[in-house]
């Protein structure tokens, strides 16, 4: 038996591995993007950074969404759904379209160290990013000020996930650019991906949330999974 309220909306199993598969695809395209933006530097206002600072941040507001409306739980299992195709797909594109250009199929018979390390890195900074974002969004998502949990899980996952894959990915790399500024690039893709989260992605929270709160979810901003029935 269901029951209805305007606090809850209450799904079903089916419902439910829907929005997980949707979810984890959604995880899986933003990093396979973000690796390959990631070698492609630019130069903003002086400073070196790369594209990939203008799509990751995406994916945090993804997982916050998910905290909220599904519980941590449910955000852990996405990560872990998520890790192992993101990194052979950021592989695969990485390697065709290394520095941005298409480097035919043939790109794929051989191990590209360069690539492959951009792939692992990533595989790792991802996952402490995203774990320490959802444990302080899950911790404060019953603050007064409903900015406060996506505004503080953004900058110290930023920060844990940027510090990781810069460090992992660049520190002696054979690209020589990469190596002698992956610190600075580093410094400028963290403050990049912070101004844009504050800036642009915390609001769009804020508004996805609202209008979820409206239409689907009713106050409590939570989805509930049906119990089965008997």
């Amino acid at each position: 038996m269901l029951l209805y309220s305007r606090a809850m909306k209450t799904i079903t199993p089916e419902q439910f591995r829907r929005a997980l598969f949707i979810l984890a695809a959604a995880h899986i395209s933003i990093i396979a993007l973000s690796n390959y933006l990631v070698q492609l530097p630019i130069n903003l206002l002086g400073v070196h950074t790369t594209w990939g600072a203008f799509s990751f941040p995406f994916i945090f507001l993804a997982t916050d969404l998910t905290v909220r409306t599904f519980g941590k739980h449910m955000a852990r299992r996405i990560i872990f759904y998520a890790m192992g195709p993101a990194l052979i797909i950021s592989y695969v594109v990485g390697s065709l379209f290394q520095q941005g250009s298409f480097q035919g199929a043939d790109a794929l018979l051989s191990l590209n160290t360069f690539v492959g390390r951009i792939a692992m890195a990533s595989f790792m900074a991802y996952a402490l990013g995203q774990l320490l974002d959802i444990h302080i969004f899950d911790r404060l998502r019953q603050a007064a000020r409903w900015w406060v949990a996506p505004a503080v899980s953004t900058i110290f996952g930023n920060a844990a996930d940027t510090l990781a894959f810069f460090s992992l990915a660049f520190y002696a790399s054979p690209d020589p650019f990469m190596a002698a500024n992956w610190p600075e690039i580093a410094w400028v893709d963290y403050a990049s991906k912070l101004a844009i989260s504050l800036l642009l992605f915390v609001p769009a929270y804020g508004l996805a949330l609202g209008w979820l709160q409206r239409h689907i979810l009713g106050p409590d901003g939570r989805v509930h999974l049906e119990a089965p029935a008997r």
